[in-house]
């Protein structure tokens, strides 16, 4: 199995992730890079209309799209960005790609999701079984739909569901988060948070490039969902994100992980 080396992260970053969970960076990838994702996403919205989204879930008041990276060349580029990997090592170790999704919280929507962690997961005595980044498509505000976080929930040892009576209620340590289009959001995804309403006119867009400690199942198999084209084109690293070469897991190989936390 190839061995993939990361840049070293800033130790600010690093600190931020252990103690809040999350961290911003902000203005982190080019223009161009960001129209042509805006581009390609919005491409395959209209393309696949009212089943987009449904190899994985389907949410009400959002547009979703799933299995990206078998969807365009465009999207290994996402998943392999170094800084991002390199947190989110930072995070869980040894680690691999557990799914690339979209989503879009619609205008002037209840978009809101109750606080959750990915996965419904807590973390095990090896330490935290998922990360995610988001990419932001557009800028992230008070009134678009952002993403609210918890700060140091991570370390609670505790689902939300099982610590408060309403999910979907503020909470009183709650962060909304403020990013410009083109910042990527990485986060410790034990931490609580969840999206929020979009007030606004206009749709509020993001990748989220979501990873899972290596000995942990894929919540989208790859192997399975990618085609031998898709296979056979990706190099080293890519291959060794997506596990491609890996014995699959129980769970993977039985379809039983396709889980998001919150969504039925």
């Amino acid at each position: 199995m190839t061995k993939i080396q990361f840049p070293q992260p800033r130790i600010e970053h690093q600190l931020q992730l252990d103690t809040e969970g999350f961290v911003v960076l902000h203005d982190w990838f080019h223009e161009s890079l960001l129209a042509s994702l805006v581009s390609e996403t919005e491409r395959l919205w209209e393309l696949e209309g009212e089943q987009a989204g449904a190899e994985f879930k389907q949410e009400p008041d959002t547009r979703r799209l799933a299995n990206l990276v078998e969807k365009s060349p465009l999207f290994s580029q996402v998943v392999q960005h170094p800084d991002a990997l390199a947190l989110v090592q930072h995070i869980l170790g040894e680690f691999k790609l557990s799914s690339l999704n979209a989503r879009s919280a619609n205008p002037h929507s209840a978009s809101a999701q109750p606080l959750h962690c990915d996965g419904g997961f807590l973390p095990d005595k090896q330490g935290p079984l998922v990360a995610n980044v988001v990419w932001c498509l557009d800028d992230f505000t008070s009134q678009n739909g952002t993403l609210r976080v918890v700060p140091g929930s991570h370390r609670s040892g505790q689902l939300p569901q099982d610590a408060l009576a309403c999910c979907l209620q503020d909470h009183p340590d709650q962060i909304l988060v403020s990013a410009k289009a083109g910042s990527l959001i990485v986060i410790n995804a034990h931490i609580w948070h969840s999206g929020m309403n979009n007030n606004t006119n206009k749709p509020r867009r993001a990748l989220h490039a979501y990873y899972c400690r290596r000995d942990q199942p894929q919540q989208q198999f790859q192997q399975e969902l990618l085609s031998l084209e898709t296979k056979s084109e990706a190099d080293p690293m890519l291959r060794y994100l997506l596990a491609l070469d890996d014995v699959p897991l129980h769970a993977e190989s039985k379809g039983i992980n396709s889980v998001s936390g919150f969504l039925n």
